[in-house]
């Protein structure tokens, strides 16, 4: 190897780095985060929030954080992180899944540029609300917004921010009863171990997380009705949510062994 090229990181040492970021003890990582989202505005490199919008965006591309020209959810800088420090840790944190309920119906009843623009109206506001809730906003898929809540940015009590978070896209949406619903909204919250980090080789690469709860997440999301926030008891335990006067489920999730028991909570409490 020539002496000018730098040799990739071994399997071991880059589980420690990540480890160390996901879980806050690489600071200069949170704090670079913490700064960059009080600046305005969406949309945001999903792992640091640089803004690539608003009165921010010329500041960040002369800093290198602009978006990254072959994958857009990055700035250059944490692109060239993720693409470059391969693998990722297994790490307690916590998934917040939410769905879009009847979009087939609503999509029937509008144009297509009708939709298109609803969906827009989400993803924007439904980014905002996550930054805001220290979250690593994950991916949109079609109807769905998947996040992320690591130790490095929601602290310990990664399951409050997540059922936070999803009571606040309740609200934006207006799925409380308090004001009209613009958009049906179902969630679902689990937590537990997962594998976050690098996945997809390349200009692939993102930053995602893969495990069970993952899939838990998904399926409550899934199942939860309009204005229904579905949260794994683990979930509503490490969160210190009562289950006094609130609905329990066990449910039968597609592809798991066993039923799962499920605090409901509503976007009214």
């Amino acid at each position: 190897m020539a002496s000018d090229e730098k040799a990739p990181p071994s399997t071991d040492d880059a589980s420690e780095t990540w480890r160390a970021i996901l879980t806050g003890t690489y600071r200069p990582y949170a704090i670079t985060r913490r700064i960059l989202r009080r600046i305005p505005s969406a949309p945001r490199c999903k792992l640091c929030a640089a803004p690539f919008g608003g009165v921010g965006a010329p500041i960040m591309r002369l800093v290198g954080r602009g978006p990254w020209n072959k994958n857009h959810h990055y700035c250059g800088v944490c692109f060239t992180a993720v693409q470059n420090l391969r693998g990722g840790a297994e790490i307690e944190c916590s998934l917040l899944f939410a769905d879009v309920r009847g979009s087939t119906r609503l999509a029937e009843q509008m144009s297509p540029s009708g939709f298109r623009q609803l969906m827009a109206r989400f993803y924007e506001m439904a980014a905002s609300v996550l930054v805001e809730g220290d979250a690593i906003v994950d991916k949109f898929v079609g109807d769905e917004v998947v996040a992320i809540f690591i130790p490095a940015l929601a602290g310990d009590a990664h399951a409050a921010r997540a059922i936070a978070s999803a009571r606040a896209l309740m609200a934006a949406t207006g799925n409380t009863g308090s004001d009209p619903t613009w958009l049906p909204l179902g969630a679902g919250v689990s937590t537990g171990t997962a594998f976050v980090g690098s996945v997809g080789e390349g200009l692939g690469a993102e930053l995602t997380a893969l495990g069970d709860i993952v899939n838990v997440a998904a399926r409550l999301a899934s199942a939860a009705g309009a204005g229904e926030i579905l949260c794994t008891r683990t979930a509503a335990d490490a969160a210190a949510i009562s289950i006094e006067g609130r609905e329990l489920r066990r449910l039968d999730l597609r592809g798991k062994s066993a039923a799962t028991d499920v605090v409901v909570i509503t976007g009214t409490g």
